[in-house]
């Protein structure tokens, strides 16, 4: 095995902002879908897909467990985007930074493979990247889940020594650090948790930061 640090890097409010226009996007197809599906009104809906969202870190782990739902199903109905290059926000200087980055670069990233791949082509930073590793390729088994990262691990011939996560999300960080990677939590907020090494507002700030990993 190699020595050479990899960047791990999640995908939605870590390299683009999903929040203006592409959360809200499927928070309203996983809630119509589980309406369709479940037979249950808006609100129940919405309670449904935060409480596994929640408990689970995907929607999806929730309703595969407890109600038999098919996953490429649900994928295929939650993550239709006719009009996606116009909702993916993102800042031009991204591609210039990952290519400044030292070390291998793969993608971790709770999202479907067809969704991941369209935003990293819309952003231009596709063939930056050495692998993506996607919700399909992780058996349907999302971040935080201890299974997510061992496969990832396992399938990259990596240790987590060698690994710098980058995410936007505390619990997934704290995961990965239990493991023994480093982590970076991409947050405006003030608040630090103990197992994050470095918070950022952005991910652009990377190669400026790179000696306080």
């Amino acid at each position: 095995m190699s020595t050479q640090r990899v960047w791990l890097f999640d995908l939605d409010n870590t390299l683009h902002d999903a929040n203006p226009h592409i959360f809200p996007h499927i928070n309203r197809s996983m809630g119509e879908y589980i309406e369709r599906q479940l037979g249950v009104d808006a609100a129940e809906a919405t309670r449904i897909r935060r409480h596994y969202w929640a408990r689970y870190g995907a929607t999806l782990l929730g309703l595969v467990r407890h109600h038999g739902i098919d996953p490429r199903h649900f994928l295929r109905h939650t993550h239709p985007f006719d009009q996606l290059p116009r909702m993916v926000v993102y800042e031009r200087a991204l591609r210039g930074m990952l290519r400044r980055l030292p070390g291998r670069k793969i993608i971790f990233s709770n999202a479907p493979q067809c969704y991941t791949e369209a935003v990293l082509d819309i952003i231009g930073v596709r063939r930056l990247f050495d692998a993506v590793w996607c919700i399909e390729r992780l058996r349907f088994q999302p971040k935080p889940l201890p299974d997510a990262f061992r496969r990832l691990l396992h399938g990259e011939r990596l240790r987590p020594q060698q690994c710098v996560f980058v995410e936007d999300s505390p619990v997934n960080l704290k995961a990965a650090k239990r493991l023994g990677m480093k982590t970076v939590l991409i947050s405006r907020g003030t608040r630090v948790p103990a197992w994050v090494d470095l918070r950022l507002k952005s991910a652009l700030d990377l190669p400026r930061s790179l000696n306080k990993l």
